[in-house]
C-alpha cells in the first residue's frame, strides 16, 4: 500500500488554509493543504446570492494583497472574496490539492506523528492542522415538527426570495445573517416576523470611520478569549447597500414585526420569550456604548472627525416592541417557511485525537491543542476577537506557523541526538 508522507497536512482551503500555507511556506515548512471540495468554497454555496462582505475592502484582506479592482470602502461580493482566496493561493503557490476528503485522523502507535485517511488514500503526517472554521455544522433547533407544513431551512441554505413558497416568513436570529435575510425578504414583498435574541450592533460608520476601524483603535479587536463559561453574544452588523447601521427599530418601522427569544413550538404555535424590549436595549447600550468610547477617543487624541449628533437620535418605539406578541400561529399568520439564523456547530468526528473535549470543543491554547502536533486555526476567539475574521485568521496562522517551525527543529535536533547515540563507537587505535 502506498502511503504518501509530509511533514504537516492542513486540513481546509478556506481563509485559514491559505492563510497557514503562505506562513509555513515562507518558514520553509514541507506541508500540504487538502480541501475536500474548492478553495473557499463555503464562500460560493454556503452563503446567499446577494451576500457582502461585513467589512470594507481596505480592512477584510491578508496583508499582502488588496482588492485591485474595488475601492477602499467598497463591501465584496461573496463571489468576489471567494476569487480572492484562490488568486492568493495561486501567488503563494499554495501546494492545495482539492476533492480530496479527509475522514479521519489518528496518532500513529509506538512513534509520531498521525495516519490519515482520506478519500484519495493514506497520508502520514508529523503534525495535522485543522482549518475547516467554526461553520461546519447548520444548526436547526428542533422546535418545529415536519407535521407542521413548514418549510425549514437554514441560512447556510438560503439564496433568496424566490427559493421561499408564497407566504409569510419567519426568521429565527438577529445576528448579521438574520437581520439582513430578514430585510431582504420583506424588501421582495414578503411579510417577515423575526424572532430578536441577545446581540450586539455597532454603528456600521461614525464620524467618517467605518466601525471596523473603531474597533482597530479601541483595541477591541484584541480582546482576550472570553471566559469558558461566558455566553455567545451575536453582532447584527451589514455590508448591504453599501453598509448600513442595523437598526431593529427602522426594520420594525418598514414592515417587519419583532419577535422575542423563539422557546418552543405546541401544535403549530410558535411561543416566544418576553425578553423583546431587553435584547433590544442591551443593543442600542453596545451601540451607544461604541459612540461614547469613540468621541471620548476623538477628544484625547485631538482627532478633527466631524460630529454625528444624528447617530444618537432613535426613531420611536413600534408597536410590535411595545406590545410584542407572545405566540404565533404559523397557519393563521400565513408562515408558509422558516429561514433559521441560528448558527452552527463544531463538527471534529473525524479527528480521533486527544484534543476535543466531552462536547465536541477542541482543547487548545491560541489553536495549540492539548494533543501535540495538531492545530486549530480559523475559530472564534482562538487567540483574540479578531480571530475568525479575515485579517485576524492570517495573524493567528503566523504564530501557529511559528510553534511548528520551532518544533520541528527540536525534532531535527533530537533526531540527530539519536542517530549519534546510534552510530558505533570508534575503535581506540582510530582516534
Amino acid at each position: 500500500m502506498n502511503i504518501e508522507r509530509i511533514d504537516t497536512l492542513v486540513v481546509g482551503a478556506g481563509q485559514a488554509g491559505v492563510a497557514m500555507s503562505e506562513h509555513l511556506g515562507t518558514l520553509g515548512v514541507p506541508h500540504l493543504v487538502l480541501e475536500r471540495a474548492r478553495i473557499a468554497e463555503r464562500w460560493r454555496t454556503q452563503r446567499w446570492d446577494s451576500l457582502v462582505a461585513n467589512g470594507p475592502a481596505w480592512h477584510d484582506r491578508f496583508p499582502n494583497l488588496s482588492f485591485d479592482d474595488l475601492a477602499p470602502e467598497v463591501f465584496a461580493t461573496k463571489e468576489r472574496i471567494a476569487d480572492y482566496f484562490v488568486a492568493y493561493a495561486q501567488r503563494i503557490g499554495a501546494p492545495i490539492r482539492t476533492g480530496v476528503e479527509v475522514l479521519k485522523v489518528e496518532r500513529n502507535a509506538g512513534r509520531r506523528g498521525f495516519r490519515v485517511e482520506t478519500s484519495a488514500g493514506l497520508i502520514e503526517a508529523e503534525r495535522v492542522v485543522a482549518a475547516t472554521g467554526p461553520f461546519q455544522r447548520p444548526i436547526i433547533p428542533p422546535l418545529v415538527g415536519p407535521d407542521q407544513g413548514i418549510v425549514q431551512i437554514h441560512s447556510a441554505d438560503y439564496r433568496n426570495p424566490a427559493q421561499l413558497p408564497p407566504g409569510a416568513v419567519l426568521v429565527v436570529g438577529s445576528g448579521s445573517s438574520g437581520v439582513q435575510i430578514a430585510d431582504e425578504l420583506q424588501r421582495a414583498g414578503r411579510r417577515v416576523y423575526l424572532s430578536v435574541g441577545p446581540h450586539e450592533r455597532p454603528p456600521r460608520r461614525y464620524r467618517n470611520r467605518d466601525f471596523v476601524w473603531w474597533l482597530g483603535v479601541l483595541g477591541d479587536w484584541d480582546a482576550p478569549t472570553p471566559r469558558a463559561d461566558a455566553g455567545h453574544v451575536t453582532i447584527a452588523v451589514s455590508g448591504a447597500r453599501g453598509g448600513e447601521t442595523v437598526d431593529f427599530r427602522r426594520l420594525a418601522h418598514q414592515g417587519i414585526t419583532l419577535l422575542g427569544l423563539t422557546q418552543s413550538c405546541t401544535a403549530g404555535v410558535v411561543g416566544f420569550a418576553d425578553d423583546l424590549a431587553a435584547n433590544i436595549t442591551r443593543g442600542d447600550a453596545s451601540y451607544f456604548s461604541l459612540l461614547d468610547r469613540a468621541d471620548d477617543y476623538v477628544r484625547r487624541n485631538g482627532l478633527d472627525l466631524p460630529e454625528e449628533p444624528d447617530a444618537r437620535r432613535q426613531l420611536a418605539d413600534p408597536a410590535c416592541l411595545v406590545e410584542p406578541l407572545r405566540e404565533l400561529d404559523l397557519a393563521g399568520a400565513g408562515v408558509s417557511a422558516i429561514v433559521w439564523a441560528t448558527g452552527f456547530g463544531l463538527d471534529y468526528g473525524w479527528l480521533k485525537v486527544d484534543a476535543i473535549d466531552d462536547r465536541g470543543r477542541p482543547r487548545h491554547r491560541q489553536g495549540i491543542a492539548d494533543e501535540p502536533g495538531i492545530y486549530f486555526i480559523g475559530l472564534p476567539y482562538l487567540s483574540r476577537r479578531g480571530s475568525s475574521f479575515i485579517w485576524g485568521v492570517w495573524h493567528d496562522a503566523k504564530f501557529i506557523a511559528d510553534h511548528i517551525a520551532t518544533q520541528r527543529k527540536y525534532a531535527h535536533d533530537d533526531d540527530a541526538v539519536r542517530g549519534a547515540a546510534a552510530a558505533p563507537a570508534a575503535h581506540p587505535l582510530e582516534v
